[in-house]
C-alpha cells in the first residue's frame, strides 16, 4: 500500500503518539504492584507499542506476498 509511503508525516506522528501512550500505560501500570487495573494497563501498553512497530514496518512490506 502506498499510503504510508507517501504520509510520513502522518506515520510519524502517529508513532509518536502511540509510542509515548504505550510507555506511560506500562510505567503507570508496573506501578501498581499487586492489582489487576494495573495489569490491564500494562498489556494496554504492550499492544500500543506493538501497534507503533507495525507502522513502522508498513511502508517496508512487500505487496506482492499478500
Amino acid at each position: 500500500m502506498q499510503f504510508w509511503k507517501e504520509h510520513t508525516a502522518l506515520r510519524m506522528i502517529l508513532m509518536l503518539i502511540t509510542f509515548v501512550l504505550g510507555m506511560f500505560l506500562l510505567v503507570f501500570g508496573w506501578k501498581m504492584t499487586g492489582q489487576m487495573k494495573g495489569l490491564g494497563l500494562m498489556l494496554a501498553g504492550v499492544v500500543l507499542v506493538l501497534i507503533t512497530l507495525a507502522l513502522y514496518n508498513k511502508p517496508f512490506e512487500d505487496p506482492k506476498k499478500r
